[in-house]
C-alpha cells in the first residue's frame, strides 16, 4: 500500500529555515510527479512545489529563491527546504505524489491529480 509520511516541521522564528522530509513507499511510479502543498484552518489546501522523475522543479511565486525541493532517489524521500521563513509561511505542509511528469506550473498545481497524500508536517512561524 502506498504511503507517505512526512516529518520535520516546528516552530520558527521568522528569517529562520526548516527542512521537510516526506519518506515514501508501496508504489513504483517510473514517471511520476512529487509535490509539497500546504494548508491553513478553513482555507483551501495550496500549492508550493514539486518535482518530477526527471528533476525538473517547480514553484510557486512565493516559495521561489527561499524553498528548494528534492528527491533522494536512492531512498525515495522528498524534502523541502525552507529558507528565510516568513508568518505566513505558517500552515501544515503535505507531501503528495502521483504517476506521469508533473508537465508544467499549472499541471503541477491541480490537487485533484494527486493519489497519495501524507497526513501533514506543522509549520508555525513566529516573530
Amino acid at each position: 500500500q502506498a504511503q507517505l509520511v512526512e516529518s520535520g516541521g516546528g516552530s520558527v522564528q521568522s528569517g529562520r529555515s526548516l527542512r521537510l522530509l516526506c519518506a515514501s513507499s508501496g508504489y513504483s511510479y517510473q514517471l511520476y510527479c512529487m509535490a509539497w502543498f500546504r494548508q491553513v484552518p478553513d482555507n483551501w489546501r495550496e500549492w508550493v512545489a514539486a518535482i518530477d522523475s526527471e528533476g525538473t522543479e517547480f514553484y510557486t511565486d512565493s516559495a521561489k529563491g527561499r524553498f528548494t525541493v528534492s528527491r533522494d532517489k536512492t531512498n525515495g524521500t522528498l524534502y523541502l527546504l525552507m529558507n528565510e521563513l516568513k508568518l505566513e509561511d505558517t500552515a501544515t505542509y503535505f507531501c503528495t505524489v502521483r504517476p506521469g511528469r508533473c508537465g508544467n506550473v499549472y499541471q503541477a498545481t491541480l490537487v485533484n491529480l494527486y493519489v497519495v497524500w501524507g497526513q501533514g508536517t506543522q509549520v508555525t512561524v513566529s516573530s
